[in-house]
């Protein structure tokens, strides 16, 4: 098990060259509750965050556009959501009323809006790369908004063309485009979302890098913090509150004791005692961008069998990472953290490690690809996934240690230590 010490070392490198100490109000939000110590020496670090531009934007779209050109679309839907956010900057909830974004692979993209959300539209695309001038249809609630995205279509002669449909979009939605427009042919438009969402840009590894970091600091403050006698949500809100400190908003999920060995915990009320194992696990977004870390550790003294299972956990997300590279399957970095676990009697299979060993992450905390038993999808310079092997022990403890990977140039790295 790692020691305070070296837990806090590692936060101080994460987040080298910021400052941890100033003159900051010791009082946060509406409570007006004292901050311990470790939290009230943090200061913010929103500063060390760019925003996404609209040129890069728009180097989204036109890499959209050739992907939609290889694989035969002519269009792509997109609802509210990440992928709309992505592409347009256009931030927009999702509801029984269709609002729509339809991007063509030539041409001037459309939006579909209620009426009485015009201004709000117009407002929002002139946030990103689209602009103001983007044409926007609206319909009346009487109206048939399906008959608005057909008539786009075919004022673009695109009739009759194939249309990809975002994942997230609703399927009242799709089906109601389809019968709107029967000549059109729906597909999926995942090959294309997928295709620039999947290879992050410099830019965003360091957005990704940032949100690590401050989730990494926030969880070291939070801890320095521990009492006996809290609760799990107590200790969660100050997990809240330290990132809030460091200038984001973010939290983490605790569980404690036998409670640690469900990978997603219980609602069930867990008080921390002296020897109590905590797993958290959580993050915090940085100009959209997620971080998602959980880390496992021990109010007091931890025993030699929680010790033992840490270093195998330890060594079997060392192993997932030594596994990662350009050209590799992503089933082969599962199957090399899981060996591990397996040889050291936590096996076969599921039976303790019980989840596949990472997920992509971005924009959204759980995103394309995944690394499992049977995704042969090799590998590429720019991919992020979390590394986050896991043993579950029911009735007694679990534990998981989670850092987001960086797939480069000639193998892997982790964001954090």
């Amino acid at each position: 098990m790692v020691s305070r010490r070296q837990f806090l070392g590692s936060s101080s490198l994460a987040l080298a060259g910021a400052a941890f100490t100033g003159c900051r109000s010791t009082t946060d939000g509406p409570s007006h509750e004292p901050l311990p110590p470790s939290l009230a020496a943090l200061t913010s670090q929103a500063d060390r965050a760019r925003p996404i531009t609209n040129e890069e934007r728009q180097g989204r779209l036109d890499n959209a556009a050739r992907i939609m050109t290889s694989q035969g679309m002519d269009a792509i839907l997109l609802t509210g959501g990440t992928s709309l956010l992505y592409f347009t900057n256009v931030r927009w909830g999702l509801s029984e009323r269709l609002f729509g974004v339809v991007i063509p692979r030539s041409g001037t993209p459309f939006a579909v809006c209620p009426a009485f959300e015009e201004e709000r539209a117009v407002e929002q695309m002139a946030l990103g790369p689209l602009g103001e001038m983007t044409e926007v249809r609206t319909w009346q609630e009487h109206e048939n908004p399906y008959e608005k995205v057909a008539s786009g279509l075919r004022d673009r002669e695109l009739g009759s063309g194939t249309l990809g449909i975002e994942e997230t979009v609703r399927f009242v939605y799709s089906d109601g485009i389809s019968k709107a427009a029967p000549s059109l042919t729906i597909t999926s438009a995942t090959p294309v979302t997928a295709g620039c969402r999947t290879i992050k840009d410099e830019h965003e590894i360091e957005l990704m890098r940032l949100a690590s970091q401050i989730t990494l600091a926030a969880y070291a403050a939070a801890w320095e913090a521990l009492e006996e006698g809290m609760t799990q949500g107590e200790f969660a809100s100050l997990v809240s509150r330290a990132h809030s400190q460091l200038g984001f908003s973010g939290g983490a999920g605790v569980q404690v004791g036998e409670f640690s060995a469900l990978p997603h915990g219980s609602k069930t009320p867990q008080t921390i005692r002296e020897g109590t194992i905590l797993l958290i696990d959580g993050g915090c977004a940085v100009e959209g961008y997620r971080s998602d870390l959980s880390r496992t550790f021990v109010l007091g003294k931890a025993t030699d069998k929680m010790k033992q299972v840490f270093d195998i956990e330890l060594e079997a997300q060392t192993r997932a990472l030594e596994a990662a590279g350009p050209g590799v399957p992503c089933e082969d970095v599962d199957a090399a953290a899981r060996k591990v676990i397996a040889d050291a009697g936590y096996g076969p299979d599921y039976t303790f490690f019980t989840h596949r060993v990472g997920h992509g992450i971005g924009m959204d905390g759980h995103e394309w690809p995944y690394l499992v038993k049977g995704n042969k999808l090799p590998l590429a310079p720019g991919m992020t996934f979390s590394d986050e092997p896991g043993i579950y022990i029911r009735g007694e403890f679990g534990m998981r240690l989670e850092d987001e990977m960086l797939i480069t140039d000639d193998g892997a790295e982790l964001l954090t230590p």
